[in-house]
């Protein structure tokens, strides 16, 4: 697609206890590696995965962004 540059991939965990994350952010980025070796023009430097809960996580397995909302703002409110 012209005017698209893919610059790699995000998941999201389940919402598990944060090492049951591991597998799904270790599979991503064994996708991400793959893609990277069949797509050359491409740059997959990013895997976007770790959410408050389980970022520690997500960092060891290769994580190159995280998103961490509560940590920052705290839980939601409900209304």
């Amino acid at each position: 697609m012209r005017g698209v540059r893919v610059q790699g991939l995000m998941t999201m965990a389940p919402l598990v206890e944060a090492e049951a994350t591991r597998p799904c952010f270790h599979r991503l980025r064994g996708i991400r590696d793959a893609l990277a070796q069949a797509f050359l023009e491409a740059d997959w430097h990013e895997l976007s995965m770790g959410m408050t809960n389980d970022f520690e996580v997500a960092v060891e397995e290769g994580a190159t962004l995280l998103r961490l909302g509560r940590a920052i703002f705290g839980p939601r409110e409900e209304e």
